[in-house]
C-alpha cells in the first residue's frame, strides 16, 4: 500500500477580466531582458494558503473545516506591479490586490485550519504573473515593471478553492478538489 500525498493548496480565481489585463501586460514584460517564466494565465490565482504534501485523511479534514467557513462575498481591486527580490535581484513579478476583506478571510481560513497547519507569518494578497532567474540588469529592470501602468480593476470575489497542484515539465496541472461559495 502507497501513502500518497497530493500538493495543495487553498486559492481564489479570477474573472476574465483581470486575466485579459495580464495578458495585456504579458508583452510588456516580454519587451525586458531576463531569463524567466509568466505563469500561464489559465493558471493565475492568488494564494490564500499553501498546504505543501499532504495526506488523504488531511485532505478530508482540511475540506470539513473550509466547509465551516461562513464569509460574505466581497470586491477586491487590482492595485499595482511590482517585484520581489533577492539581494537585489528580481524573483517574481506581482501584481497586489486591494481588499481589507481578503486578509479578513485568509485569517478565518488560517483559524480554521490551526490544527492542522500552522498559521501563515505573513500572508501579502497577491498573484504572481512571472517567476524571473536572472535579468540582465537588474536595477533597470525593477524600475521598470515598478513603473508599468495596470487598470485599478474591481472584481467580486464569491468564492475559494482547495486545489491540488502537479508538478511536470512544461508548468504546474492545477486541480479544484473543492469550491467554497460566499455568501
Amino acid at each position: 500500500m502507497t501513502n500518497s500525498t497530493t500538493r495543495a493548496f487553498i486559492s481564489i480565481d479570477f474573472p476574465q477580466e483581470v486575466i485579459k489585463e495580464i495578458a495585456r501586460l504579458n508583452p510588456l514584460i516580454n519587451s525586458q531582458q531576463f531569463i524567466g517564466k509568466q505563469t500561464e494565465l489559465e493558471n493565475i490565482h492568488l494564494t490564500l494558503k499553501f498546504l505543501g504534501e499532504i495526506s488523504q485523511e488531511q485532505i478530508k479534514q482540511t475540506k470539513q473545516q473550509l466547509s465551516k467557513i461562513k464569509f460574505p462575498k466581497f470586491q477586491a481591486k487590482l492595485l499595482h506591479i511590482g517585484t520581489f527580490s533577492k539581494h537585489e535581484n528580481p524573483k517574481i513579478i506581482w501584481i497586489k490586490i486591494g481588499s481589507k476583506q481578503l486578509h479578513e478571510l485568509q485569517s478565518k481560513i488560517d483559524e480554521s485550519l490551526f490544527q492542522l497547519f500552522p498559521k501563515e507569518k505573513r500572508f501579502m494578497s497577491h498573484l504572481t504573473i512571472a517567476r524571473i532567474k536572472h535579468a540582465k540588469d537588474s536595477k533597470a529592470f525593477i524600475n521598470y515593471i515598478n513603473n508599468i501602468s495596470i487598470k485599478p480593476l474591481k472584481f467580486p470575489i464569491t468564492n475559494f478553492k482547495l486545489k491540488s497542484s502537479t508538478l511536470n515539465p512544461l508548468g504546474p496541472i492545477y486541480t479544484t478538489l473543492e469550491e467554497y461559495n460566499l455568501t
